[in-house]
């Protein structure tokens, strides 16, 4: 028969491009550890069930929700949250984006949209409309009509090919 422990243990991940080694419950859930113990509160959690968005970060590039995952689960991976995406003090094209389209209404969701978004352009960088809808099926906003966010992400997309070179 397996025991259930509540016995601390040691992980060690990247977290915003730095080496991070914390001693958590085992059945805290990632959001909670962010939050709570290493004070990062840009994650937010909504729903607690992975249903809402608010919690999304990135897993070695891929959008999970942070509620869903005890963090042990993160021991040896790279985890990217919204207070990673920064560069040198400045906003990411996609921060900016979001708030010149006007995306970011009362701002709950709005890191775990950013996150979505970030990982939808890392891999499809000029995604179609559609594209950027289904890829952001997972996030809930109550605020916004879901417009000014699917604009903020085209916006994006194009303030990163401005950003990055061409190929030759």
């Amino acid at each position: 028969m397996v025991k259930l422990t509540d016995e601390k243990v040691n992980i060690s991940f990247k977290l915003n491009g730095k080496p991070c080694t914390i001693c958590v419950n085992p059945f805290k859930t990632l959001v909670k550890v962010l939050r709570e113990d290493l004070n990062l509160t840009g994650t937010k959690e909504g729903c607690g069930q992975g249903e809402c968005g608010a919690c999304t970060i990135l897993l070695d590039g891929k959008p999970v929700n942070s509620c869903l995952i005890f963090a042990p689960q993160v021991e040896g991976k790279e985890v990217t949250t919204i207070e990673g995406l920064h560069c040198r003090g400045e906003l990411h094209p996609i921060q900016e984006a979001f708030i010149e389209e006007g995306a970011i209404q009362c701002g709950f969701c709005t890191p775990g949209f950013i996150m979505s978004s970030k990982a939808l352009l890392e891999t499809n960088p000029h995604p179609t409309k559609e594209e950027i809808k289904v890829a952001l099926a997972g996030n809930l906003c109550r605020c916004t009509g879901y417009a000014k966010i699917v604009s903020a992400v085209e916006n994006a997309a194009l303030r990163l090919a401005e950003k990055s070179p061409s190929p030759q």
